[in-house]
């Protein structure tokens, strides 16, 4: 059970930038946010929801990514401390809509992804509803987030900003 009281956004994921990860301007490539981002999902999913690695195993069910947009905010270095956090920004019965932030060891916004999810029956191959005890749990989740001040990234186009 979630407490709907308690309207803070989801801690998701803790990681430090090893070398392995930097591209040759010498800060995190972008394929390791989309990952990080990626396990701090996976964490909300096995621990908090129950819809994670191990149900995926049991009821061949899993989530799949419909859409995903990242921001670059600001570089991460080698060795660089970082947490990603999680607020549900929507959800129905077969979807849910997240807004994930990442901030640098000082507490600034480095890069956030909007991600559209969509649960899949592997046998089917084609979209399912969550199991009911997961539909509470995303309403209790979303009651508290909803009381949240929302970015300003949410929803963000893309294109080039020109002035005048």
């Amino acid at each position: 059970m979630i407490n709907s009281n308690e309207v803070m956004p989801l801690i998701t994921f803790e990681g430090r930038v090893p070398s392995e990860w930097l591209d040759y301007n010498g800060h995190m490539n972008v394929s390791y946010y989309s990952m990080a981002f990626d396990q701090g999902i996976d964490e909300i999913f096995e621990e908090i929801l129950g819809i994670g690695a191990t149900y995926t195993k049991s009821a061949r069910m899993g989530p799949y990514v419909l859409q995903n947009n990242l921001h670059y905010l600001d570089e991460l270095l080698e060795g660089a401390n970082f947490s990603v956090q999680l607020t549900l920004l929507d959800h129905d019965a077969k979807r849910m809509h997240v807004f994930l932030e990442m901030f640098n060891e000082s507490g600034g916004l480095a890069a956030t992804s909007e991600q559209l999810l969509m649960n899949v029956d592997l046998t089917t191959r084609r979209s399912a509803p969550y199991p009911d005890a997961v539909l509470t749990l995303l309403s209790e989740l979303q009651a508290g987030h909803d009381r949240l001040t929302k970015s300003k990234h949410i929803g963000a186009p893309l294109g080039i900003r020109r002035k005048g």
